[in-house]
């Protein structure tokens, strides 16, 4: 079935194909943009691609499990996750809830019941100003630039604001030299009353933290023009 515009997103990670169909076929009906997961070895480019507003995520999946995706995604994003499994005991849902889950639906259960608490998650967590936070990615690393949070396979790391406006300014300017300049008036407005070593403070800062990651050399510098990444 084709998927309509709509107000709200929903990506559904679950891997049985007949029960993934009903769930997005029914999501689409009642008037949501639904999406089910293909690619269960990674789901995070699907996820980032379609930037949902909730996830509706199974625990018992190929590959890594659904709190393995539930930490992942975390790392990432608050959007409200509800998991919906067979798993029924006290334990699963505690499980669930301190990975990160808003809600938990046993199967079977009732479509009406799921489009209930679909609703009423989207109303309570919706219902404030709550803009959806920007996500890039590029080489392995993504970077969540609302919560300042860079990460590279399962490491992550805590970027201050000043090293993620850097690295946002970079990324986002991709390919292209960013002169350093540019990035002091970013970062301070009025780059004539900075010191130049400050600006190269913070990239050493970056830089290390990057590395840490994995990713040496990430950030290059262009000698007398600026940096790029």
């Amino acid at each position: 079935m084709e998927r309509v515009k709509s107000l709200f997103k929903i990506l559904l990670i679950e891997d049985d194909k007949k029960i993934s169909d009903i769930v997005v076929e029914n999501l689409i009906k009642a008037g949501y943009d639904s999406l089910a997961v293909t690619d269960f070895s990674d789901v995070l480019p699907e996820y980032m691609a379609f930037k949902p507003d909730l996830v509706l995520l199974d625990i018992i999946l190929p590959f890594y499990d659904g709190y393995y995706w539930c930490g992942q995604i975390r790392l990432l994003s608050k959007v409200p996750i509800i998991f919906i499994s067979s798993k029924s005991t006290d334990m699963d849902i505690i499980i669930a809830t301190n990975m990160g889950g808003d809600d938990y639906l046993v199967k079977p259960f009732s479509i009406d019941i799921l489009l209930a608490k679909v609703a009423g998650l989207l109303r309570r967590t919706y219902s404030y100003d709550n803009s959806e936070m920007d996500i890039i990615s590029h080489q392995g690393l993504i970077f969540n630039i609302g919560s300042g949070v860079v990460s590279v396979n399962e490491k992550s790391a805590k970027l201050t604001k000043n090293e993620a406006q850097i690295l946002g300014l970079l990324l986002k300017s991709r390919g292209n030299t960013v002169s350093r300049e540019r990035i002091m008036r970013n970062l301070w407005k009025d780059a004539s009353f900075i010191d130049d070593n400050t600006l190269t403070v913070n990239i050493t800062r970056l830089r290390k933290k990057l590395k840490d990651l994995g990713l040496e050399s990430y950030i290059e510098t262009i000698k007398n023009l600026g940096y790029k990444i």
